[in-house]
């Protein structure tokens, strides 16, 4: 570790009403710790202080938005697709414990359900496979 990136403890002195957006905000900012939030703000300030042009304040900044928005994103369709797997355990289980399917036509309508789902691009309704098993 160089001294570039050594850390230093100081005294910080701001009025309380800095240091409640700091409260409030650090967490939002995906910060462990105030201080982290308050290096990235000073570092903000400073791009910002020093640009030469905005592009090159814009850039940095549009890619921490970027990434930020791409995370909650993830987290949310990662959480949808666990909820959707739930579902479809219990749906398979239901048609499993009730249907006495035979091991060749569960593996040929497996093929033909991965030809449906690339027809349509994955989007396949209930009542869509009912018309199909009822040959409509």
């Amino acid at each position: 570790m160089n001294n570039e990136d050594k850390k230093e403890r100081f005294t910080l002195w701001m009025k309380h009403s800095t240091f409640e957006k700091v409260e409030e905000n650090y967490r939002e900012d995906n910060c462990q710790k105030k201080s982290e939030f308050i290096e990235n703000a000073v570092n903000f300030y400073c791009g910002y202080l020093n640009m030469n042009s905005s592009v090159n304040f814009l850039s940095p900044v549009l890619e921490d938005i970027m990434k930020k928005l791409f995370k909650k994103s993830d987290n949310r369709i990662s959480r949808l697709l666990f909820k959707i797997a739930v579902e479809l355990a219990i749906t398979m289980n239901v048609v499993s414990a009730n249907q006495g399917v035979d091991k060749q036509v569960l593996n040929s309508l497996r093929g033909e359900c991965i030809k449906e789902v690339k027809k349509t691009n994955g989007i396949f309704t209930f009542d869509e496979a009912d018309d199909w098993q009822k040959g409509l």
